[in-house]
């Protein structure tokens, strides 16, 4: 079968797809949210690993998805990101393209793709 750990799906996970479940879940949080529970929150859907994900995190900061601050919490300093409105303009078409995907998908797993 195609499932990992916990029974999240394996499949090829390239660097277009991991920006737009990091923007998805950093985004459900208006105040944003910290490295340690993107990461949590990342391993409900896909089986990643925190080396992977703090590139993933610095690449979106660099390219002004996400914009990040610090915060004090049990006497030290905790990093949280925060999607821009350029990261959410690039959410969007994530997701578009996302939809656009999967209806390809199921067409071919429900019976054949027609030109």
């Amino acid at each position: 079968m195609l499932y990992g750990k916990g029974g999240c799906m394996v499949f090829n996970t390239g660097a277009a797809l991991l920006d737009a479940i990091v923007l998805a879940v950093v985004s459900m949080e208006d105040e944003g949210t910290y490295g340690y529970r993107i990461t949590q929150d990342v391993r409900k859907v896909i089986d990643v690993s925190e080396s992977t994900l703090y590139p993933v995190l610095r690449r979106l900061q660099k390219d002004e998805c996400l914009e990040v601050y610090d915060r004090q919490f049990d006497g030290r300093n905790r990093r949280y990101y925060k999607v821009t409105g350029r990261g959410m303009a690039q959410l969007n078409l994530y997701k578009a393209e996302w939809k656009t995907y999967i209806q390809k998908i199921n067409a071919i797993f429900e019976g054949g793709v027609t030109a």
